[in-house]
């Protein structure tokens, strides 16, 4: 996208086109504004527009540019944080409803591709989270325990049952979640837009957000050609926030994640590597994920940017490691390699913001942006609706604040991930 070969990658070269969008010009009324044409704000848009809610979405470069294009496409259920540790960050209330709402955030995307067709390579295989030695099984018998206890379909497998589901032998251990999968993410953010203009929707690309101000009880939104007029205004920008939302983005460390995608597999490896096609990602800190596409492609990835002296030392870091965790994969040749901005919070946890008045949004999705932002985008469309209200939300209102040092930290991630894939690849 932009002519950038490493922003969107495989993705882009294989995802159905997009719909045909236009840049705003001129001046519109509207019931919702939704600034951001991602997961969330097309599941707003698409949730709304089934209402009979006068919907006008504005993205400012082209459908899935952020990161719901740029993603690995694991469809996780909940978030990093164990699932009994939830209340005592959110309170009693907060943590049952997120956990409830995240734990069967996958079965909605999965609903959402079968009901409009969308053609993405969904696969609700499960995933796999792969224990490196006995300190990444103890954290996964933890997560397994926790989740069974409130009924999930999550099972504890051994060395021997994940080497049979993972094609390797470097791992301690798994967790096998059925309730998730993988996806094609630019292929999903391109099929929700289609289904929110079919619903009615107003959907313009190249339409970057320059300002908003209140005009009464209502908001303009301005753009570069035009300005939209609505009751409310929706921020679904997340990690890519920029102005007039600088606060959102404040709020976010940038960890950013790369992948590269090889060149299909042989019949052999395919078979052996992920045989069931569960994706699967490790528990170290600088962690690892790796995941088939339909037509046999590997994609490996990590922590890291693919740009300076980064891009070669990812590279040749990807190409040890698939050799390490399996022998037999040979001088596998790359397609296609590209990154992203994951959105992390000093909590870990998401967030729910009323920026002004009417001014809503959920944000830090810390790398778990498909099954959160489809399911937040259905309750925003609730709440804008007068469906519920904010006492019935999954989170409280919280102001953004900003964590300290945020641009320290940043250049640290990226190049504490260049000194750790230099230094070799641990399984």
């Amino acid at each position: 996208m932009l002519n950038d070969p490493r922003s969107h990658g495989l993705w882009e070269m294989t995802a159905p086109p997009a719909p045909e969008t236009v840049a705003f010009s001129g001046a519109a009324e509207a019931d919702v504004v939704i600034v951001g044409g991602g997961y969330t704000g097309f599941s707003t848009a698409l949730h709304l527009a089934e209402r009979g809610t006068k919907v006008v979405l504005l993205e400012g470069a082209e459908i899935g540019y952020g990161g719901s294009g740029r993603n690995v496409g694991l469809v996780n259920a909940g978030m990093w944080v164990l699932p009994d540790e939830l209340p005592g960050v959110l309170g009693d209330l907060y943590g049952s409803r997120l956990l409830e709402l995240l734990g069967n955030a996958p079965r909605l995307v999965f609903d959402l591709v079968e009901k409009h067709k969308i053609d993405c390579e969904i696969n609700p295989a499960g995933t796999l989270h792969c224990a490196v030695g006995q300190s990444g099984l103890d954290e996964l018998k933890q997560r397994a325990e926790q989740w069974a206890r409130r009924g999930a379909p999550v099972r504890l497998l051994d060395a021997a049952e994940t080497a049979k589901k993972v094609g390797t032998e470097a791992y301690a251990g798994s967790l096998l979640d059925m309730r998730a999968g993988t996806i094609q993410p630019l292929a999903y953010a391109r099929g929700l837009a289609r289904a929110a203009i079919t619903a009615g929707a107003q959907v313009f690309t190249g339409s970057p957000v320059t300002g908003a101000e209140r005009n009464g009880k209502r908001w303009t939104v301005k753009t570069p050609r035009g300005s939209v007029t609505a009751d409310w205004v929706v921020v679904a920008t997340n990690a890519y926030t920029v102005a007039p939302w600088n606060e959102v983005r404040a709020e976010l460390v940038h960890l950013p994640y790369f992948n590269f995608a090889t060149a299909p597999l042989s019949a052999e490896m395919q078979a052996r590597i992920l045989p069931e096609r569960q994706g699967a990602w490790d528990t170290q800190e600088v962690l690892s994920s790796f995941r088939f596409d339909k037509r046999g492609r590997l994609v490996f990835g990590s922590v890291g940017a693919l740009r300076g002296t980064g891009t070669g030392i990812h590279k040749a870091w990807a190409r040890r490691a698939l050799k390490k965790l399996f022998p037999d994969i040979g001088d596998v040749a790359f397609e296609a390699e590209w990154y992203g901005k994951i959105g992390m919070t000093s909590d870990n946890l998401p967030r729910f913001h009323r920026l002004a008045e009417n001014v809503i949004g959920f944000s830090g999705y810390n790398g778990r942006g498909i099954a959160p932002g489809t399911v937040f985008g259905k309750t925003l469309a609730a709440l804008v609706s007068g469906e519920i209200a904010e006492m019935d939300l999954p989170l409280p209102v919280t102001d953004p604040e900003a964590p300290s040092f945020r641009a320290v930290r940043e250049g640290y991630y990226e190049l504490g991930a260049q000194i750790a894939h230099f230094a070799g690849a641990r399984f």
